[in-house]
């Protein structure tokens, strides 16, 4: 086991990560920005560094800075969180030709994956099932661009093979508007992802987000956890996340995570990984998956009983998975509610400084956040602030500890989405489950303020 990990990032993921090392026995360094200077790991931490400024790139995405963290400190493995560089592969390449270990899967394995037109290529070659599309990118030819469309059939969704949280997309429900939505995707993904080409694939309907945790070891072990619902989502940002989904039979949730298994077997994937799927009419379609650990991780963790900050850790210190797919055990259900510093209708950014901040308590509540009386929230990062995580024997136990939760947070000096989240517990539609990807932004525009 290491004896010293540096925390590539900040946030809630950050004391997260730092609190898994200390229960390890395992020291962690943390970095910060000049903004992050008072953040709560950083005044709990036993060994810190300044990175840089507050710009992310001149700090969270500086990789020599933050070898050289590495480096001055002793540190022999790099956790790099979520978001960030956390799917990288030039980091964690970097990362490892300078003798340290990467907390997350191989920078090939990265590669493959980060690029949706080859990570597609490789579900299905292993069997998974994808969303009917185009076999790889788009060429320039219109002609042949029209009749890929034609065959896949209208409406159609434009993706960037580069992109990632919902950006680089484009739906088209016309042949006569196909042409420069390509072009214009093209434009936005090359600007964006340092990387122009786009791909197709059939636009559903009315499909739900569908997750399935997986991890894996160096040595060929592989198991999946259960599945997450996250299709409470607004402008493709997940608000709500929940596990078990609600109403999908046991059985195809099985099949689906033994193929998830089989792929990452295939592939030689080690470490935490998320497959996205779309479900719609009984049938799962990949989408994309995530190297890395999730925001949404500890609904998994709540129903399983383990934990995959810890495992991550084990694995890429070469031990092996502790358990099997046969010991894991589904238990209850999970409800996460992220809150971000924002209006909670509006949604404009609400940093500054928190006056009050009493967190919800009580038998099944869970709150992962680095916030406090008196911290500041820095305008420049993203603006979540914590997760407020409840677990009980059934969905409508965890409901119920959610609504009490949310009602117990008192959070005054800046604007949060608490008044948000309380009002979606209340919905009937919500509380029955299975809700599709558009519901929310469907409540939000018959729900305006």
């Amino acid at each position: 086991m290491f004896k010293k990990i540096l925390v590539a990032n900040r946030g809630e993921i950050a004391l997260r990560v730092q609190r898994a090392c200390r229960e390890m026995g395992v020291t962690a360094v943390m970095v910060y920005s000049e903004a992050d200077k008072d953040a709560k790991y950083v005044k709990l931490a036993e060994e810190a560094v300044c990175i840089g400024p507050a710009a992310s790139s001149n700090s969270y995405l500086n990789m020599p800075a933050i070898i050289s963290a590495a480096e001055v400190t002793d540190a022999e493995a790099i956790h790099p969180g979520y978001g960030f560089l956390s799917e990288n592969a030039n980091f964690a390449e970097r990362v490892e030709k300078s003798g340290f270990q990467f907390i997350g899967p191989t920078p090939e394995s990265i590669r493959i994956m980060g690029d949706k037109v080859s990570a597609k290529q490789s579900m299905l070659k292993a069997g998974v099932p994808c969303v009917p599309g185009s076999e790889g990118e788009l060429p320039d030819d219109p002609v042949v661009i029209k009749r890929i469309a034609k065959s896949i059939g209208y409406p159609v969704i434009i993706k960037a093979a580069g992109g990632g949280g919902g950006r680089g997309m484009r739906v088209v429900h016309t042949e006569a508007a196909l042409i420069n939505a390509v072009q214009m995707t093209k434009a936005e993904a090359g600007a964006a992802f340092n990387n122009p080409a786009v791909y197709m694939e059939k636009f559903l309907q009315n499909p739900r987000h569908i997750e399935i945790q997986i991890l894996a070891d160096k040595h060929r072990n592989a198991v999946y956890l259960g599945e997450r619902d996250c299709s409470m989502q607004r402008r493709h940002q997940k608000v709500i996340e929940e596990a078990p989904a609600p109403g999908i039979p046991r059985k195809l949730i099985e099949r689906i995570g033994e193929r998830c298994v089989a792929a990452c077997k295939k592939i030689g994937y080690r470490g935490a990984g998320t497959f996205e799927f779309l479900y719609e009419n009984g049938e799962f379609y990949f989408i994309e998956m995530n190297t890395r650990v999730q925001v949404e991780h500890p609904v998994t963790e709540l129903i399983t009983g383990i934990d995959i900050v810890k495992t991550q850790i084990m694995v890429a210190a070469g031990e092996k998975l502790p358990f099997t797919q046969r010991q894991i055990e589904l238990r209850g259900h999970a409800i996460e509610c992220r809150v971000n510093a924002e209006d909670p209708y509006k949604f404009t950014p609400s940093p500054g400084r928190i006056t009050t901040w009493h967190a919800p308590g009580g038998p099944g509540v869970r709150v992962d956040s680095h916030a406090y009386s008196n911290y500041f929230v820095p305008p420049n990062y993203d603006s979540m602030i914590g997760k407020i995580i409840t677990h009980g024997d059934t969905r409508e136990q965890a409901l119920a500890r959610m609504r009490t939760a949310l009602l117990e947070t008192v959070i005054e000096g800046i604007s949060t989405n608490i008044p948000l989240h309380r009002e979606l517990l209340l919905d009937a539609r919500f509380q029955e489950g299975g809700t599709n990807i558009h519901y929310l932004e469907e409540w939000l525009a018959q729900h305006k303020r």
